[in-house]
């Protein structure tokens, strides 16, 4: 018991760890134009590389924290990710910085498919688990921001990159010390359906995941990744400095740890749907005033946003965990991821090409409005299942 408390906290940990760092590079760009002699657009889209080894990596770290193991290689995801911040921390040029970039993002795509299917294994209540280690990982994202603001103001970019990395490669050590390698022992059997599940319902469920995993992936990458622009543009008389912007983005996504707390406290008490279609109603029209508004009402509406796509997380992983088995759950998690992080990486070009041919966020935030509008159609075709909630018969012991 005590090894598996070790475990999820470790895990939870690691969600932090692995948001924070694919998003150390939207705020530190702030501060590297003039190093590397290039505008927002170019420089951001040197990010490209890291969110598509994002999404193409989890394959196959899924099938081999199954096969292999799914301690070391969370193992490997600490030690590798802090120790390729560091090297991108020390980027000389544009070549360089991109190599780095892209070395974060193929150790940052370990954590999801091993890092959930080792929480979904251990989880009692699985709305409870899923949304605290959403919200670990929502404390990365916001944290990403306040503390990439505060090292960027006060000590440099590659401070930014450095200081987490080091800070990774311990938290790797401390892992390896604490968390012994072994089988799955202390892991529970999921007990979160009623059963056998008729298969048109599960290829429904999973066609519908299709969609809003990709919809929804590009409107979330595309949000955390323009928000510290967005505000730096429009919010220029109430902040004046990337740590200013930092905190008041670290703000906002505090509300998306409400909203994930809120989800998973009414996953474990209502049918998926049932939550689902609430959350994905405010993605569209958030959106869609956000492309017009500044100042404190487009703080207003980022919040909106921000609670609707990190409660949509909680929800994409809760219908893997209900429609899989655990002996295959690491690989499923990996496609799930595989096709989230691959549409994400579409919102780093999206951004950049759009901010730079319109000139600022009102034509990209009219685009992401239409996947927001996909996102809540999924919704609607969600099979609703009233015994989704009542316990799967046991084995005689």
């Amino acid at each position: 018991m005590q090894q598996s408390r070790a475990a999820v906290a470790f895990i939870n940990i690691g969600h932090s760890v692995d948001h924070m760092f694919m998003l150390i590079f939207p705020t530190a760009v702030l501060g590297m134009g003039a190093e590397f002699g290039r505008d927002y657009g170019a420089l951001l889209a040197l990010s490209l590389g890291g969110f598509v080894a994002f999404g193409a990596g989890s394959l196959p770290a899924g099938w081999l924290g199954d096969r292999w193991s799914r301690r070391n290689m969370m193992a490997v995801f600490f030690l590798g990710i802090g120790a390729a911040a560091v090297l991108t921390g020390f980027s000389r040029s544009p070549v360089a910085l991109a190599a780095g970039l892209t070395l974060i993002g193929l150790f940052a795509a370990i954590y999801h498919p091993v890092g959930t299917a080792m929480l979904v294994a251990h989880a009692d209540r699985l709305g409870r688990a899923l949304s605290t280690n959403a919200v670990w990982g929502n404390f990365g994202v916001a944290f990403a921001a306040l503390m990439t603001g505060a090292l960027t103001e006060w000590l440099g970019w590659r401070y930014a990159f450095i200081v987490p990395g080091a800070l990774a490669i311990l938290f790797g050590l401390a892992f390896l010390a604490l968390v012994p390698n072994g089988s799955r022992g202390g892991a529970r059997p999921v007990r979160h359906n009623g059963g056998t599940i008729p298969r048109a319902v599960v290829l429904r469920a999973f066609l519908v995941l299709a969609v809003v995993t990709i919809a929804g992936g590009i409107v979330f990458n595309a949000i955390t990744v323009s928000l510290p622009k967005l505000f730096d543009e429009r919010l220029v008389s109430l902040t004046g400095s990337s740590f200013g912007i930092g905190a008041l983005v670290a703000a906002v996504y505090t509300v998306g740890a409400v909203a994930q707390l809120l989800v998973g406290r009414y996953v474990d008490r209502h049918p998926l749907r049932t939550v689902f279609i609430p959350l994905a109603i405010l993605q569209a029209p958030c959106l869609l005033l956000a492309a017009y508004s500044s100042d404190w009402l487009l703080v207003a509406l980022a919040a909106g946003v921000v609670f609707a796509i990190f409660g949509q997380v909680v929800i994409n992983d809760a219908m893997v965990a209900r429609y899989t088995d655990d002996h295959w759950r690491a690989r499923a998690y990996s496609v799930r991821y595989l096709v989230s992080f691959g549409a994400s990486a579409a919102a780093v070009p999206l951004v950049a090409l759009l901010h730079g041919d319109a000139g600022g966020f009102g034509e990209t935030y009219l685009v992401l409005a239409a996947f927001g509008l996909a996102v809540f159609l999924g919704a609607l075709a969600f099979p609703h299942r009233p015994d989704e909630l009542m316990p799967a018969p046991q084995p005689a012991e």
